[in-house]
């Protein structure tokens, strides 16, 4: 089929200088979009994008907008060719389209949504686009409009995107005020009133190496003038549960950043991600400081670094998203080629010494990444220690070679690799508005197999903007080998995620996992499903002391002897007690938070929090802090809150946790409402605090009663320990009563158990008349209060820790002071006595 056929049928070219265009064809490069300004009978713009060797085209009657309110009608035209792109001059009147021509803007495009393929969006009438342009930039989506009867043409919009830092919202014509060619630099008119017709150039688009997209077309990166060498495969590592050792091994720190080849060539350089994608138009700086090397090929990683000079991916991710990659660090750590001299045959150590040389001294934003011949596990041990992600051993008399091999070997202080998204779900529930859970996957003998489920270190605006990504790459089916359950949706596995992990599980799942990123710099093809890609073991064994905890009834019993553990990176004295007479470190409290980090983060993540610090053990001063302190650690978030005045904290992370450990952190309380809706609880918290004459099994009995009432008014709920005589009987809700609602509620029902039961109960705060009775204390579903959180540890003797029960469990045996830090363990092996509790939420009436 000739898709040029009805562009040509409507041109007389002897009479018009538009080119008649050749047989469409790809060529290789980047994809180009090119604006044509129209003085027809009517002035507009025709908006081009190439695709399949042709130019698919809209005319625009106001022009592009960058304010995303502006929906600006984009009516569909026939393709033009290739060629058109560079036309610029007037068509006589009488021709179709009779009229000035200049071109406005050109640049490249590529999918906003990386391995998305266009042709399903135009299929569908929803094409995201992202633009290089010099007045367009950024991203812009076209959505087609329900066809009318009398409609020839589709009609579609061109919109721009609201999460854009190129949007300009209120200019809504701002964009089209510049009215000169942006080839020639003329006018319209001075086009028109010219002796003859100007046939400007073809744009100068400036080609990448091409890109990959689903479907088998072509994508496009930002616009680089090519090196004089092609991108060179790189070589990679394969993992280790430890560092080689012996004398023919040299070791560098494993840095945590995009691996970048630069290629550098008469004063301009080209940065290839990995997998071949030129990504030199992302960082600006960087390549303007290696263009000041002489013509080379480095192999090295760049990074952002945080206040410790460390690498932070997060603080990468931010800079590229905000466009400020200005004091991004490139570490060089391997030389290709110098000049016209090939390096990959000589011995790495060779190499690296030519590379020192070349960079000394090194161009600002570059550095020489240093390698150690110490012993493997000794450089190990000092990354952990020093927070990094661990090392990269290389053989010292090893060529270069691209693709995997053992010469190059990778271990970690904590599990993280890459792993693909096969498809979501909400909640631990599953049901709709819980918190966003990834099912994961890689490859493994040409199979791609199911490795769990990630979701922790998505928070509330990290959700929206992942299924943004996953909603286009929708599909039918499971794309897993074996299909899971409790997924919502499937998508194409395209899309690599980083997940960090403490291990995996006996069945062969993640283990503690928690999503860092979005890696669109590798190709989901080669993610491989990681051996023995941690120190940690299959078995979940504890980091505390191996103790097997007290059944229901027996007494927990003080270990005699504490055994010291290897401590958290970036943990300042961990030896220092925070139980005293328990023999309960900062170290075994940092420890106890990562292992129970996926089920106290359930309950808290995305929350506002207040915390109980013993800095000086809990025999010392406690201090309750509700807001951020200066210096606090960036991994504890700050959250305003309207009609507050300072910021409250948030944690959502393994990190965070380890950061909260640091600060000596021996409760948590997080509010009652998440703080995306901050203003409609969805849960509520009956606290049963006794008189300390009253026996545990007298709150039993109460915990039982407010039950039975709350399912007669249709409410499920949960029970958990106080960590201290009282018990917390839990109620999840639908989010749409306000406070006063909630509070209100749960004041009528504790008033009514008061008064069937007063030698019982009380509903009030009063001391003198809470002997023998239980206090209902209903006050905690007020705005800003709070209550310990599910498994968080209390500043109380014993370390003992709020732990959810089962109902059955509330028996005359039940021991709260058998939940402690020290019987984690065993716990922790045990299935979730919670598991799926949220979905019992219903509205209050």
């Amino acid at each position: 089929m000739d898709a040029l056929k009805t562009y040509r049928q409507k041109r007389d070219f002897a009479k018009t200088a538009e080119p008649e265009g050749a047989t469409p064809s790809l060529t290789p490069g980047a994809l180009r979009f090119v604006v044509q300004k129209h003085a027809a009978t009517r002035l507009h713009f025709d908006f081009r994008l190439e695709l399949d060797g042709v130019l698919k085209s809209w005319a625009i009657t106001r022009g592009p907008s960058a304010d995303p309110k502006e929906k600006r009608l984009a009516v569909q035209v026939e393709d033009h060719p290739l060629d058109y792109a560079g036309f610029e001059g007037t068509i006589p009147k009488g021709s179709y389209g009779g009229g000035t021509v200049i071109v406005w803007d050109q640049g490249t495009w590529s999918p906003l949504i990386p391995g998305s393929d266009p042709h399903d969006g135009l299929a569908k009438g929803e094409l995201k686009i992202n633009l290089e342009g010099h007045r367009m930039k950024g991203g812009y989506v076209l959505i087609r409009l329900k066809p009318k009867p009398n409609d020839r043409t589709p009609n579609w919009l061109l919109i721009k995107e609201r999460a854009d830092e190129h949007a300009r919202p209120g200019s809504a014509a701002a964009l089209v005020e510049p009215d000169t060619s942006i080839v020639t630099g003329r006018t319209l008119e001075q086009v028109a009133t010219g002796v003859k017709v100007e046939r400007a150039p073809p744009p100068k688009t400036r080609k990448p190496s091409p890109v990959p997209l689903a479907g088998g077309g072509r994508g496009a990166a930002e616009p680089r003038a090519r090196t004089a060498t092609a991108f060179i495969p790189p070589q990679l590592c394969l993992s280790s549960d430890r560092a080689p050792t012996g004398h023919e091994w040299v070791h560098e720190l494993k840095l945590d950043g995009y691996r970048m080849q630069a290629h550098v060539h008469a004063g301009r350089t080209t940065l290839y991600t990995r997998s071949g994608l030129d990504w030199t138009g992302r960082f600006p700086g960087a390549a303007t400081g290696l263009a000041r090397l002489t013509d080379c090929i480095v192999d090295g990683e760049l990074c952002a670094l945080d206040e410790h000079s460390r690498p932070d991916f997060a603080a990468l991710q931010a800079a590229i998203e905000r466009g400020t990659t200005g004091a991004l660090v490139f570490f060089a750590f391997d030389l290709l080629a110098q000049g016209a001299t090939e390096l990959r045959s000589r011995p790495l150590l060779e190499r690296k010494q030519a590379l020192a040389t070349l960079l000394d001294p090194a161009p600002e934003g570059v550095r020489y990444l240093e390698h150690f011949s110490a012993a493997g596990e000794a450089v190990l041990r000092s990354a952990c220690q020093l927070g990094l992600e661990g090392v990269v051993s290389k053989k010292a008399d090893a060529p270069y070679v691209s693709g995997r091999g053992a010469a190059w070997m990778k271990a970690k202080c904590r599990g993280r690799d890459e792993f693909v998204v096969g498809g979501w779900a909400h909640g631990p529930t599953g049901k709709a508005g819980g918190r966003l859970v990834l099912l994961v996957g890689a490859h493994r003998d040409g199979r791609f197999v199911y490795l769990g489920r990630v979701g922790s270190g998505i928070a509330e605006a990290r959700a929206d903007a992942l299924l943004k990504l996953l909603e286009p790459l929708r599909r039918q089916t499971s794309p897993f080998t074996t299909t899971p359950s409790g997924a919502e949706a499937w998508v194409r596995a395209t899309l690599v995620a980083e997940i960090e992990y403490e291990g995996f599980t006996g069945d062969g799942k993640l283990r503690q996992a928690s999503f860092k990123a979005i890696r669109e710099d590798k190709d989901a093809k080669d993610v491989e499903a990681p051996t023995e890609p941690t120190r940690v073991k299959d078995d979940p064994a504890s980091p505390l002391p191996p103790r097997e905890g007290p059944g229901e009834g027996e007494q927990h019993a003080r270990p005699q002897a504490r055994i010291v553990r290897p401590a958290t990176p970036g943990l300042t004295h961990p030896e220092k007690l925070l139980w005293p007479e328990d023999d309960v470190t900062k170290q075994d409290l940092a420890a106890y938070y990562a292992a129970a980090a996926p089920r106290l983060l359930a309950y808290i993540a995305g929350r506002p929090i207040s915390i109980v610090r013993a800095p000086d053990g809990i025999t010392g001063q406690l201090f309750f802090q509700r807001h951020a302190m200066r210096g606090q650690s960036s991994l504890i978030h700050q959250v305003l809150i309207r009609s507050e005045k300072l910021p409250y904290l948030m944690v959502d992370t393994p990190e965070g946790l380890a950061a909260l450990a640091q600060l000596g952190t021996a409760e948590i309380h997080p509010w009652g409402a998440p703080v995306a809706d901050i203003e409609h609880p969805d849960r509520l918290i009956f606290d049963l605090d006794p008189a300390p004459d009253v026996p545990f099994t007298s709150v039993i009995d109460g915990a039982k009663e407010i039950r039975e009432r709350l399912k007669a008014l249709g409410f499920g709920s949960v029970c958990k320990t106080t960590g201290g005589k009282g018990l917390h009987v839990v109620v999840p809700i639908t989010p749409t009563a306000d406070w006063p609602t909630a509070k209100a509620f749960a004041k009528s029902l504790s008033d009514a158990m008061a008064a069937d039961s007063p030698a019982r109960y009380l509903a009030t705060m009063s001391k003198k008349a809470r002997t023998g009775r239980i206090f209902l204390d209903y006050l905690r579903n007020d705005r800003s209060s709070t209550a310990v959180a599910a498994w968080s540890p209390r500043a109380r003797p014993g370390a003992p820790i709020s732990f959810p029960v089962a109902w059955t469990q509330l028996t005359a045996k039940l021991d709260p002071a058998s939940y402690t830090t020290r019987t984690a363990p065993t716990l922790l092996k045990k299935p979730d006595p919670w598991e799926d509790w949220e979905q019992m939420a219903r509205p209050l009436p």
